[in-house]
């Protein structure tokens, strides 16, 4: 049974945090996997408000390690007073035989890896959800655009006789 989204007092104990809704539009989602992400506590605290933004993030190498590169996370205005960088590099964890195989196909293959949505699980661990992806062409953008409006025009018709 899939579990809904709980807020308390407007934050997110569990469920999505921030989603790139533009990713799957922008390209053709081959594989998908989920990653740990190292952060610090205002940010934890600044994701439980649903504030981040992914529509221009992407995930890369650096120094052998995978990180989540152009990811918004805003300061958290609670009063803390640590401060952290916005749009800092983040280190993503996962096993070295998927950073190795990522890596590989984002060499071998021409693949980029995009990073779908940051969510908690059901423990409260934020977890970033990855998907090794190939750009889609104007063509194809403009046949998914297609077929969304031929399926909402196709609801309405539903609902119109029934």
């Amino acid at each position: 049974m899939a579990s809904t989204p709980r807020k308390k007092s407007g934050l997110i104990s569990h469920g999505i945090a921030s989603q790139n809704r533009k990713a799957r539009f922008d390209y053709a989602v081959k594989e998908t996997m989920e990653a740990g992400i190292v952060l610090v506590g205002p940010e934890v605290k600044s994701l439980r408000l649903g504030r981040a933004t992914l529509t221009e993030a992407w995930a890369g190498e650096r120094d052998g390690e995978l990180y989540l590169f152009n990811a918004y996370i805003p300061e958290y205005q609670g009063g803390v007073l640590s401060r952290f960088e916005p749009r800092a590099p983040r280190k993503l964890l996962v096993k070295r035989k998927e950073m190795r195989r990522l890596f590989s196909a984002v060499a071998r293959d021409g693949q980029t890896i995009v990073p779908l949505d940051i969510h908690f699980n059901e423990r409260g661990i934020a977890k970033v959800q990855l998907a090794l992806a190939e750009g889609k062409n104007k063509s194809d953008k403009r046949h998914a655009i297609a077929a969304r409006d031929w399926q909402r025009d196709k609801a309405r018709l539903m609902r119109e006789k029934g």
